[in-house]
């Protein structure tokens, strides 16, 4: 993310602004040691100095990187480790000082403990140590151990039913054929030291007691809701505080109870159509997993309208990542050993994907895109069931057929063609979430591999004539068709002067016509005394007259 957004979208739990010119400097590097030990016991941030409250530039002067370092270094136990970036901006300095999340809890050399809320600096107290009794690797919360556990708080009929889930789901693994506590290890679910068992986060979400759940993550919890038309309080709750993939069975279930499905007549048969694709919604529950802040208090939220389904997420996106790279950013789960171990059960087909299935899927089936919300501390993601475009349906399932799948980038251009009329390569590239060259890559793939988009004008592409005939659009088909007629003989013409002849499936190739067009626009030609026909039959060509 650029600077210059950062300082616009002001301070959040993961950015804090300090003055330098205004402050005095000795009681400077008091706060800034206590903000970096407030980012490190929680999820890691920056603070920008050179940056007023209200977002004003009043930049530094006569620093010293090194020193502000070693300061923050002398002034935390354990000792803390930070970056500096200096970065121009507006003409001033900005000093970017990057601290990273702690496996363990920092404290000043005063013995102060801060944690982030929101985005103020508050007094962290013992009863709130939560990673107290959690040791583990850095990074990745759901790998980490915790203390206090022992083998009693495995629930060895949850592991029986993982290793069903993996003997059913994987022809290819022999995982399941270990001991109990083979298995468990394999999956990094518990750490075994001698005779001593302990579950890591992930362990104690997937195989651990509902006792030991709720002495330990008594937050980890996934509240589903339902709402009548018209009704803005739930008319039902369901809370589940059990093992993960109970949680993740009974919402499938209950989500494939209440999906509808409609019928869309195309030709001769009936495409049914579900409201919410089922790998769209398990995609999305997985992903809120994977991602939700498990030291947040906060619980999963799995709200049903009439219309709709939202999913609420405690933890905001990954530094990085936001509303308008989401699709193409590469994945950074927040608890790593979760999402792995839900890929070993095969409930995703790979660890990364997710996103963009939910965006394609929704979009090739005609209705409306995902809706990312971020919060200060949470996110949440809108599906809808309406179908808004059954003709972008009926043409995406057609070409589909005859063609193979679209990519994601793909169904996200013609989409916006499809509302629009015309795309420039840049809004190819901003629509699709890609680079440029990317997205110049995938409107040349569009034109001359599917025979879907033609130019209009220099970086600015449409749909073809062919396409507007299968569109039914009528409008615009009539619109268009007298100029793309003339830009059809002029391309006709260019061609036979380079080749020398020119079959109707050229035509129909070079133009984006439909048999019957490339015909009437070759029949044309020849009333013109333009061309000769030439050949027979299936070996008839054209040529200049």
């Amino acid at each position: 993310m650029e600077i210059s957004e950062i300082i616009q979208r002001g301070e959040t739990k993961y950015v804090e602004f300090k003055s330098w010119v205004k402050a005095n400097k000795k009681e400077l590097m008091n706060i800034l040691t206590n903000e970096a030990v407030g980012f490190a016991n929680t999820d890691g941030g920056i603070i920008l100095v050179g940056v007023e409250d209200d977002g004003e530039i009043t930049g530094c002067d006569d620093y010293d990187e090194q020193n502000i370092i070693e300061s923050i270094y002398d002034k935390t136990i354990p000792k803390l480790f930070t970056d500096i970036d200096v970065i121009r901006f507006a003409g001033k300095d900005i000093l970017k000082i990057v601290i990273e999340k702690s496996p363990e809890i920092v404290a000043t050399s005063k013995g102060v403990v801060y944690k982030r809320l929101g985005k103020n600096t508050k007094p962290f107290y013992p009863s709130e140590y939560i990673s107290n009794n959690i040791k583990g690797f850095k990074g990745d919360y759901s790998a980490k151990v915790i203390e206090p556990t022992t083998k009693d708080d495995i629930d060895f009929t949850e592991v029986e039913r993982l290793k069903l889930k993996i003997q059913s789901r994987d022809k290819d693994s022999t995982l399941y054929q270990s001991d109990n506590i083979t298995f468990l290890k394999d999956l990094r679910l518990i750490d075994v030291i001698g005779d001593k068992i302990q579950l890591t986060v992930a362990g104690l979400l997937f195989i651990g007691t509902k006792e030991a759940i709720a002495k330990y993550m008594p937050q980890a919890e996934i509240i589903i809701l339902t709402y009548n038309d018209g009704h803005t309080e739930y008319n039902k709750r369901l809370e589940l505080k059990m093992p993960l993939i109970q949680s993740v069975d009974r919402i499938q279930q209950f989500f494939e109870d209440r999906n509808g499905i409609k019928n869309i007549q195309m030709g001769l048969f009936k495409l049914e159509v579900q409201d919410y694709p089922i790998n769209v919604f398990q995609e999305a529950l997985l992903n809120a997993i994977s991602h939700r802040d498990y030291e947040s208090n906060s619980s999963i939220f799995v709200k049903f309208y009439p219309n709709e389904i939202i999913i609420e997420n405690p933890g905001s996106f990954p530094t990085g990542v936001n509303s308008s790279n989401i699709i193409t950013h590469p994945s950074s789960p927040r608890n790593k050993l979760i999402a792995e171990t839900l890929q070993r059960l095969k409930y995703v087909q790979r660890s990364g994907q997710g996103v963009d299935i939910i965006f394609k899927d929704m979009l090739s089936l005609g209705k409306s895109a995902p809706e990312y919300n971020l919060y200060s501390e949470a996110v949440s993601l809108t599906l809808r069931s309406s179908l808004e475009d059954i003709e972008f349906l009926k043409f995406i399932t057609k070409e589909e057929e005859n063609n193979g799948e679209f990519s994601v980038s793909e169904i996200c251009i013609l989409k916006y063609v499809k509302s629009n009329k015309t795309i420039t390569l840049g809004k190819a590239a901003e629509v699709a979430q890609i680079t440029s060259q990317s997205a110049a890559n995938v409107l040349n793939k569009l034109c001359q591999k599917r025979n879907i988009l033609q130019r209009e004008a220099k970086n600015k592409y449409m749909f073809t004539h062919r396409v507007y005939e299968n569109l039914d659009d009528n409008i615009e088909y009539t619109k268009d068709k007298d100029f793309d007629e003339i830009q059809a003989k002029t391309m006709i013409i260019d061609y036979l002067n380079k080749n020398g002849s020119i079959t109707r499936s050229d035509v129909e190739r070079l133009c984006g016509f439909s048999s019957t067009s490339s015909k009437r626009i070759l029949q044309r030609l020849r009333d013109a005394e333009i061309i000769d026909l030439e050949g027979k039959a299936r070996a008839s060509y054209y040529r200049l007259k």
